[in-house]
């Protein structure tokens, strides 16, 4: 992935346009994160794979930034998907990690001058970790051997949708004014209209064009929703999304009630799960 910032204003109409600029664009992370890594380089020998792991799977961008090159890079003689971000530190090595990994681009200098862009791209960041939080729990309920695989793959659930506020915030702006003016216009019909694609086809191409783990690309497609993984995984995201302003949301007692039928728990009990998750 080499460095392009430049910032799209209108839309690239075709899936492959859009797959080719973002395999181009460099991806920003949070100035939290990369402050971080700064400190742990100028203390290398203190820094081992866990403690690495621990603090870029608090980023989703970071997260999809080094699984994204580990797969790419990933030596021959290595044969199975490293899964995780810790993982594919292991298989890199610090001090590989961070020769390829220099100082970062941040998102707060990406979209400096435009906070509601920012404020627009933090929403979904807050959703994205609350997502991950709820899929870990329901992993754990099932005691899901995946559990951290399935964490991941909530917390990436939505990449394509930052990578576009990181990229193209005018066009985000576009589809989130739309969706407040007819709150029940559906995300991928506003998608269709603005960008002419759907970010979920954007995003599978990208994670496959990027080589990523098969188990995450799997559980990350909604469209395999018959299976257990991939059912965790999207009601934890759909919850996160009808819990983000509170618990009146009209969709939260649907949710709960297939919740209910996955965890093989009571309605009741479903629902209190997921608050004291939340909590």
């Amino acid at each position: 992935m080499t460095t392009h910032t430049a910032t799209l204003r209108a839309s690239l109409h075709t899936l492959g346009a859009w797959t080719a600029h973002f395999m181009r664009a460099d991806i920003p992370v949070l100035a939290n994160t990369a402050e971080a890594l700064e400190v742990l380089r100028a203390n290398e020998d203190a820094a081992d794979a866990n403690m690495l792991g621990e603090l870029i799977s608090q980023d989703p961008l970071m997260t999809l930034k080094v699984l994204a090159y580990a797969a790419i890079n990933r030596p021959s003689r290595v044969v199975t998907d490293t899964e995780t971000v810790t993982a594919a530190l292991v298989m890199m090595g610090i001090t590989p990690f961070f020769r390829a990994f220099g100082p970062q681009l941040t998102v707060e200098q990406q979209l400096g001058d435009q906070p509601e862009a920012l404020a627009g791209l933090h929403e979904v960041l807050r959703r994205a970790h609350r997502g991950a939080r709820f899929a870990l729990g329901f992993a754990a309920h099932r005691m899901d051997h995946d559990a951290a695989v399935l964490h991941e793959a909530a917390l990436l659930h939505d990449f394509a949708e930052m990578l576009l506020w990181c990229h193209a915030p005018a066009l985000a702006l576009q589809m989130q004014a739309a969706q407040q003016a007819d709150p029940a216009l559906r995300s991928c019909a506003v998608q269709q209209a603005v960008l002419g694609i759907d970010l979920a086809d954007l995003q599978q191409g990208l994670m496959k064009a990027w080589r990523l783990p098969e188990l995450l690309i799997h559980i990350t497609d909604d469209r395999h929703a018959d299976t257990q993984a991939v059912r965790n995984v999207l009601l934890a995201v759909r919850l996160a999304r009808h819990t983000a302003h509170g618990w009146d949301n009209p969709a939260i007692p649907d949710d709960v009630s297939e919740l209910s039928k996955l965890l093989i728990l009571s309605p009741e009990a479903t629902l209190q799960l997921v608050r004291d998750i939340a909590s």
